[in-house]
């Protein structure tokens, strides 16, 4: 029961540590307002079409090799279908 009782301690005082060590910090200049987007220097702008492009075209790779994976797992249930059927009607000549 005690073991018990300081592991789930220490695994409390853990993860919590983080966090409260996170919260105690003052405020960057990052954090401290909203700054528009014509304020930030070049350096730090970050062009959002090759990231959606990115994204997009590996999520479609993603996707055609689902579905590359699910035709052939299709097919090769047919096989096994196909294969049983042929053997069923050996069996019953």
């Amino acid at each position: 029961m005690l073991r018990r009782l300081s592991i789930g301690i220490t695994t409390l005082m853990i993860v919590t540590a983080p966090t409260l060590a996170l919260a105690l910090q003052p405020p960057s200049a990052a954090q401290e307002g909203f700054r528009p987007l014509s304020e930030l220097p070049p350096g730090q702008q970050v062009p959002a079409a090759p990231l959606l492009i990115g994204s997009y075209a590996f999520f479609l790779v993603l996707m055609m090799f689902y579905l590359w994976t699910i035709w052939r797992r299709i097919g090769r249930v047919e096989k096994e279908l196909h294969d049983l059927v042929r053997r069923q009607a050996a069996v019953k000549r």
